[in-house]
């Protein structure tokens, strides 16, 4: 029995809502087991992303127009060392929208899980910041910093 169990065995009433609280504290410890739960945030980790990387690809190893656009005008990322015989910002995407469909599938596998967490935590810190709701954002511009 649990503390709360023993000091209320004599009353009726408190006796009913102590075993009842012994009911969920025994549910509770199941479902909470750490496996359950990693097992859960993997998935929830998981799922933007995959929506985000499948949305990239229009057919088999086909990048849409839409992603290369995307890293062309809006997040402006190109591989160092340009110019290039093959358009940079169309290799960064083709490597992104893989990643975003491979690195959600071993996170969800539970294989090489720090390196797919990893893997997905660069690109979306790397390539969409803090925010402006963030304390970056608020020491760049007290030092009159610019924003990336």
């Amino acid at each position: 029995m649990t503390s709360v169990s023993q000091q209320v065995s004599s009353g009726g009433a408190l006796s009913s809502v102590a075993r009842f609280v012994d009911r969920v504290e025994g549910i509770v410890r199941v479902i909470a087991l750490p496996s359950l739960v990693q097992l859960v945030l993997r998935f929830a980790l998981a799922v933007p992303f995959w929506k985000s990387g499948i949305l990239k690809w229009d057919g088999f190893l086909r990048l849409s127009d839409t992603a290369v656009t995307l890293f062309t005008d809006e997040f402006m990322l190109h591989l160092p060392g340009g110019p290039y015989p093959f358009p940079a910002p169309a290799v960064v995407a083709f490597l992104s929208g893989c990643a975003e469909v491979t690195f959600p599938v071993l996170l969800v596998l539970g294989l090489a899980t720090r390196f797919a967490a990893l893997g997905l935590l660069f690109m979306t810190l790397i390539v969409w910041g803090p925010g402006r709701v963030s304390l970056d954002f608020l020491i760049r511009r007290v030092l009159r910093l610019p924003n990336p």
